[in-house]
């Protein structure tokens, strides 16, 4: 099997040209042929930014709303109560709880992919935050999941909601759609994203604010971006 991937990841290989920068029109364009898995492959965009994550105010995080959609079934599930809780249901979210949630997530029965509370019940979801907090699914503010509009909130996670933060290292990765969307949906969704992602650029980062990026799919090579075209979506 694993000569078989080095042979097939050889051939993906002389259709990108590891050497160059592509304008974005380019790699969009060129995104379909580096297909080759027998699944429905996402399309994967990592930043690397010039900012310094460890102090507070040049943390970047956040969410946006793709508006092709990701192309994935998201599982959503919302702690709150009474008029809340049946509100998230009315939404289509797909478990609604409190302290039962709550019991199930520190049993480890986590069958969702977002998490959505309302503000009155952060102290009881802090109480699992060491199991949510590696995980990536620990309701924030930032990123629309804590809030008492959990409607809306639902309909966002489910409609292609694309959360992101800055890793360690100043990185970001994101799906931002599937292979089978349409050049206009992939197009469309690739811009809304960096568009946010530039939104968020803190006051006190200086420099450019995108230092790299790159686009690839689950099983392909990655095609480097011109940074500065990336710089100017706003």
């Amino acid at each position: 099997m694993a000569s078989k991937v080095t042979k097939r990841f050889k051939e993906l290989l002389t259709k990108v040209d590891t050497t160059k920068k592509y304008a974005v029109e380019e790699a969009l364009a060129n995104i379909k042929n580096l297909a080759s898995a027998k699944f429905d492959e996402t399309i994967e965009i990592a930043l690397k930014l010039n900012v310094d994550p460890r102090h507070a105010d040049q943390m970047v995080r956040g969410s946006v709303v793709l508006p092709a959609g990701t192309g994935k079934t998201v599982r959503v599930a919302v702690v709150a109560k009474d008029a809340k809780a049946d509100e998230a249901k009315a939404a289509g979210a797909d478990i609604v709880g409190s302290d039962d949630l709550i019991a199930d997530i520190q049993a480890g029965k986590i069958d969702f992919d977002v998490l959505i509370a309302t503000p009155n019940m952060m102290g009881m979801v802090g109480k699992v935050g060491r199991i949510l907090g590696p995980k990536g699914i620990m309701p924030n503010p930032k990123t629309g999941t804590v809030t008492m509009d959990v409607a809306k909130a639902v309909e966002n996670s489910k409609g292609g909601q694309v959360n992101f933060r800055v890793d360690k290292q100043a990185n970001i990765h994101a799906g931002i759609g599937k292979i089978s969307f349409t050049p206009e949906q992939i197009k469309e969704n690739f811009e809304t994203f960096i568009k946010a992602v530039n939104k968020h650029k803190p006051a006190s980062a200086k420099g450019k604010y995108i230092k790299s990026a790159a686009i690839s799919l689950t099983m392909s090579p990655a095609m480097a971006l011109d940074n500065q075209e990336l710089i100017d979506l706003k």
